[in-house]
């Protein structure tokens, strides 16, 4: 049941093969495991074509001087929004077609064997979902929904899509290259006449249903993962630095209860110091070694 397209590697660091030492620990810590906890970063979709933030020569840090929206910004500022959105609409068809890559069947199809405790993603491409994967928490919410500052009403962000070529039939922009999050790049010029829509509902605020970076993930999300991880008797990091400290912490739980950790990353990761296993490979190669 796991793809054998090619994967897309114009966002994925330089890397080794894995190697057959790497593959039978990693094989004995999955074969040891009964409730593995897994949490996923943009690493396991840079196979899928979108671009991460850190990754050394081809993340969005090292390539470029831009930086993702602040969620203050987003709240106060009517011309961010509008900045954002304009992005994110010309951005929009390309990214919500990106398709699942091996990594991410591969983990739905230990979900579905039994293996996989709980899924925790940070990422909000919806990639696991559409993939299959249903014993899951997205961190940091998933661009594919949108919702009213004001009254919480939820939309489709397809839907939104609607919205906006109606209120914009005439204009039209070139992007300059693409970002993490499904916008891409805009001069000024282009946005400023690019209209947003208010929610129907109440004439609120439009957000994605994403935590931006200065924002926070919600207590009580928090305190469902760490009831799955306390559930859990290991945790296998894949694609992720962790470097953001909604995702740290449960792994910072995870050593406070000695559970055995496995991080599949290319490059360094903030876990390296007290990991149990440490591998430098590429997701959708090495995971779908594993039996």
């Amino acid at each position: 049941s796991v793809s054998r397209t090619s994967p897309n590697l114009a966002f994925v660091p330089a890397c080794l093969p894995p190697d057959p030492v790497e593959v039978e620990e990693l094989q004995r810590f999955v074969s040891n495991s009964k409730r593995l906890f897994v949490m996923t970063g943009a690493g396991i979709s840079t196979e899928s074509g979108i671009p991460d933030y850190r990754s050394e020569g081809v993340g969005l840090y090292a390539r470029t001087d831009r930086r993702p929206i602040q969620h203050a910004e987003f709240v106060r500022s009517a011309s961010a929004r509008q900045r954002y959105w304009a992005r994110n609409f010309v951005g929009w068809p390309q990214f919500s077609s990106h398709r699942p890559n091996t990594a991410h069947l591969v983990l739905r199809d230990w979900e579905k064997l039994g293996k996989l405790h709980w899924l925790v993603t940070q990422n909000v491409d919806a990639l696991h979902t559409k993939a299959g994967s249903q014993r899951m928490t997205e961190l940091h919410g998933c661009t594919h929904r949108v919702f009213c500052l004001a009254c919480g009403d939820q939309i489709l962000r397809s839907e939104l899509q609607e919205h906006f070529e109606a209120l914009n039939p005439t204009w039209k922009a070139e992007a300059f290259g693409v970002a993490p999050d499904g916008d891409v790049f805009l001069t000024d010029e282009q946005v400023c006449n690019f209209q947003v829509p208010a929610c129907r509902k109440c004439g609120g605020i439009l957000k994605p249903d994403v935590t931006f970076f200065g924002d926070t993930v919600s207590q009580e999300k928090v305190n469902f993962v760490h009831q799955r991880l306390a559930e859990s008797d290991s945790m296998l990091v894949a694609g992720s630095s962790m470097q953001v400290y909604s995702g740290y912490r449960f792994a910072l739980a995870a050593r406070e209860k000695q559970l055995p950790i496995a991080i599949l990353n290319i490059g360094p990761t903030r876990l390296d110091h007290f990991a149990s296993l440490k591998l430098n490979s590429r997701c959708g190669e090495l995971l779908p070694l594993i039996v």
